[in-house]
């Protein structure tokens, strides 16, 4: 019977998004589906993926351990908070180079064409049939999910909190980053402002409040797209990848993490609509 389901989905996905082969991979996966928490998980740039047809898009295999394919240890960082708080996840299961889940459709960076001085053969002259592709076939599906879960949630008499996790270089563009973790925030301050408070807290950790990305950036989608418009309470994470590349680092900064996230989660009034 699991196997008859499996093969069903997998027709099903492949029927549904055009890029996907037999033998590629799922556009997202959904880890801890039946978790008992009242926080959803999302990790938009988890895996480095492409379907077989395409080739990696032309670039070298050593370009897809780069963080300029994907956020390195992001996933890993969800999987043991989705497991410590019994929560449910949802994956993207491709490359960002193929398109990217958190942006806005309109940004060029959506389909970026040249990435921290790499340029993606793959990307560089797109046609407007050839992006809708590549969003039938990766973007919408894994967003889709995203919904259903925050549906499933809601239909529980659930207002879910959507923490989205990344991860991010140590440095950029020349520029070193100190901070161990960031947290990513616009209006809503109901995880942000304490998540700050319990990271700044711990010991020998550098946390940087909207950096080094800030959560007012106009261009980031899922947070915005998913969250603020139904008034849920919601953060973004970054991790700094040279801390999580490795599973030690994952179980250490995880823990961090989790701890932090706990005292957050314990208070019953976070679970409601913001405005």
């Amino acid at each position: 019977m699991l196997v008859e389901m499996k093969a069903a989905v997998i027709q099903q996905t492949q029927s549904r998004c055009p890029l996907i082969g037999p033998g590629d991979p799922p556009p997202f996966e959904i880890l801890n589906p039946n978790g008992k928490a009242s926080v959803l998980f999302v990790c938009d740039h988890a895996n480095r993926a492409f379907p077989r047809h395409m080739g990696h898009l032309g670039l070298d295999r050593s370009v897809l351990d780069q963080h300029v394919a994907w956020d390195i240890g992001s996933f890993d960082v969800t999987r043991y908070l989705s497991e410590r708080f019994d929560a449910i996840a949802v994956c993207a299961g491709y490359s960002r180079l193929l398109v990217d889940c958190n942006r806005q459709l309109y940004d060029p960076s959506a389909f970026v064409r040249v990435s921290d001085g790499i340029a993606i053969p793959g990307n560089l002259n797109l046609s407007e049939d050839e992006k809708w592709l590549r969003v039938q076939s990766f973007y919408w599906p894994y967003h889709h999910a995203v919904s259903e879960q925050i549906h499933r949630l809601r239909a529980r008499g659930i207002t879910p909190a959507v923490v989205s996790i990344h991860s991010c270089t140590p440095v950029f563009d020349r520029v070193v980053r100190p901070w161990h973790v960031g947290v990513l925030w616009d209006q809503d301050p109901r995880i942000a402002e304490p998540l700050l408070r319990a990271l700044d807290a711990a010991d020998d950790v550098c946390v940087g409040d909207n950096e080094p990305y800030s959560g007012r950036h106009p261009h980031d989608f899922t947070v915005d797209f998913h969250a603020e418009p139904l008034g849920l309470p919601h953060v973004g994470i970054e991790v700094r990848q040279d801390l999580i590349g490795k599973s030690d680092g994952v179980r250490q900064w995880g823990a961090l993490l989790g701890d932090a996230l706990a005292g957050v989660f314990a208070d019953p009034d976070l679970y409601s609509r913001w405005g």
